[in-house]
């Protein structure tokens, strides 16, 4: 029953998926603005909302470890899986913006800025605001470049009317889509793996972070796929700068997150050098399936290491 339960939750998880991108991309269309910033805000934020509530109740609850896992770990996913999928999937990325002029700043200012948040032990409320006015700051720089490519136009969508009421509806249906079917995919996904004996812990680990960032997976390869390669990374960018500002800042405002970072080093340091290959490839134009091989390396050594220290 679980498996069924699998398959038809990502099923609707995908069609949620095709639902977002043709609606942002209308959205895009309709007010002349660039795909890429659609994707690293609307679909990024969109997309992060099962981080955001797993990572609130969790804090809600006192469980300050799982919050910050859960963004780590969904950081360090969205490079290496996300991205390296997407990599290795499109025959052909050939972002029409600049990325690493433009934007590769911001996939390491988040990271470092939760790196001095952390040095004392707790992300107090107070730096929680300080990570909502920074993503506030990201918006406010997206918004400045945010014109539309004449390259990015769908023929196809300039013909037909735009409607706000069914625009919306149907980004509504696309997002609680993708945050439900992520939900009972990866609770199903955890009942599975269970009944093969796979240890509670090893379950928590990779399978919450793994089941929170399957929005960011489906979006990002629908997107790839319907060469839409500007969206899928500005999607990844966007939503890794809304998990460390949205999601660990609405965390600590709820309760203040104590962070052992000596315990969490490992998935820090991994948080920080994947954001930083991020910047490389961009800097590189290493959009192909070289790139994706090395990313889904460092995903295996991660998972590797991180088995290891089990034992």
């Amino acid at each position: 029953m679980d498996f069924i339960i699998f398959i038809i939750s990502m099923t609707i998880l995908i069609k949620g998926a095709d639902l977002i991108i043709k609606e942002a991309e209308r959205i895009a269309l309709h007010f002349n603005i660039s795909e890429f910033v659609i994707g690293a805000t609307l679909v990024a934020i969109g997309t992060s909302l099962p981080e955001m509530a797993a990572s609130i109740a969790a804090s809600y609850n006192h469980k300050s470890e799982m919050a910050v896992a859960n963004v780590l770990g969904s950081v360090i996913l969205n490079i290496t899986l996300v991205l390296g999928l997407v990599f290795l999937i499109s025959k052909n990325i050939n972002p029409k913006r600049d990325i690493f002029a433009k934007d590769s700043t911001w996939a390491l200012i988040p990271v470092f800025v939760f790196i001095l948040m952390a040095f004392d032990g707790v992300i107090t409320r107070f730096e929680g605001f300080l990570f909502l006015i920074l993503m506030v700051g990201y918006v406010i720089f997206l918004s400045k470049e945010a014109t539309l490519l004449s390259e990015e136009i769908d023929e196809d969508l300039v013909k037909e009317p735009f409607s706000w009421l069914k625009t919306s509806i149907l980004l509504i249906v696309g997002f609680v889509s993708v945050v439900g079917g992520a939900d009972f995919a990866i609770q199903s996904a955890s009942n599975v793996a269970r009944n093969f004996g796979i240890s509670e812990w090893i379950i928590g680990l990779f399978l919450i972070a793994f089941g929170t960032s399957l929005p960011e997976l489906m979006v990002s390869i629908v997107a790839a796929i319907n060469k839409k390669a500007d969206m899928s990374i500005g999607n990844i960018i966007g939503s890794n700068a809304a998990n460390f500002t949205i999601v660990l800042g609405s965390a600590a405002i709820v309760n203040p997150l104590d962070v052992d970072i000596h315990k969490y080093l490992f998935d820090i340091s991994t948080a920080l050098v994947v954001s930083v290959v991020l910047v490389f490839i961009t800097a590189n134009k290493m959009y192909n399936k070289a790139a994706g091989i090395a990313l889904l390396t460092i995903l295996t050594l991660f998972a590797y290491n991180s088995i290891s220290s089990l034992g």
